[in-house]
């Protein structure tokens, strides 16, 4: 399972999708333009523990952090 991580004021909020999944797929591809549209920075951690902003949806991606711009 692939998870979408949407950071904002309140806290989190996760979005779980099975990539393997084509509608699952869909919806967290839909979801990633969304939130990168809003002023999100899409976030994936390396395995050295480094941040790397993404601008384009990757469905091998496991986990995806979003930050909203500004705060």
């Amino acid at each position: 399972m692939a998870t979408q991580i949407v950071m904002d004021r309140t806290g989190d909020t996760r979005h779980s999708f099975d990539a393997k999944n084509a509608d699952a797929l869909l919806k967290a591809e839909e979801r990633f333009r969304e939130l990168t549209s809003a002023g999100y920075t899409a976030t994936v951690r390396t395995s050295s523990g480094e941040l790397v902003v993404k601008r384009m949806f990757d469905p091998n991606t496991e986990e995806t952090l979003f930050f909203p711009i500004g705060g």
